[in-house]
Parts: C-alpha cells; structure tokens; sequence
C-alpha cells in the first residue's frame, strides 16, 4: 500500500460546532429517574408466558423420558430443547422484573426491554 506524502489538510469550519442550537439545550441527555423506573407490562408478560411454557415442555419430555407417558426418546429430545430455549430467556426477564420490584440493588426496570 502507497504512503501519500504530500496530502493536504485544512481546518473545519468552526461553525459545525454549533453549541447554540435549541439555546444549548439537547433533549437526549434529559435524565429522568422516573422514566428507568417505567414498569415494561408486556416483556413481563411475555417473560411469564416463556417461562410457564418452557416449564411445561421440560416437565413433558422429562415424563417421555422416565416412560411415565408414551412417546419416543426423539420427542422428548425435541421437547427438551424447545423447553430449554423457552425457559431461559423467560427465567432470565423474570428474575430481573422480581429483583427489580423488591428494589434490589443493580436491578431496574430499564435492563427489561420494553415492546
């Protein structure tokens, strides 16, 4: 790769600094305590709808499993990674909405994303 030696720089115009623009106030550093504390309904929700759905589907494969019900090892393999992928990030959101709600130190709302 060729070095250029001979390029020339200039100055940027000092007018792109434009500190006066809405009198110096810029809306998207605005903190607001009470808008981290916005309780997100529907992720809590959809966490809780994971997490009893991925409780199930590991409570059936585990039952394939033991012979307590009727089906092949192949469904239950099925079911118990459906039910892993389903629990988890239900577990997960859950557990950040109840540490949050009991006011636990690093726990907020605001780590839930909100749909």
């Amino acid at each position: 790769m060729a070095s250029r030696r001979n390029v020339r720089y200039s100055r940027l115009a000092t007018d792109e600094d434009n500190d006066d623009y809405n009198g110096g106030y810029d809306p998207r550093y605005d903190y607001t305590p009470r808008s981290f504390d916005k309780v997100p309904w529907k992720s809590i929700a959809l966490a809780l709808v994971l997490l009893s759905l991925g409780c199930m589907l590991l409570f059936l494969s585990y039952f394939i499993f033991t012979g307590h019900m009727g089906g092949e090892h192949s469904q239950a393999y099925g079911l118990l990674g459906l039910g892993i992928l389903t629990f988890l990030p239900g577990f997960y959101e859950t557990r950040i909405a109840y540490y949050s709600w009991r006011g636990a130190e690093g726990y907020r709302f605001a780590a839930i994303p909100d749909y």
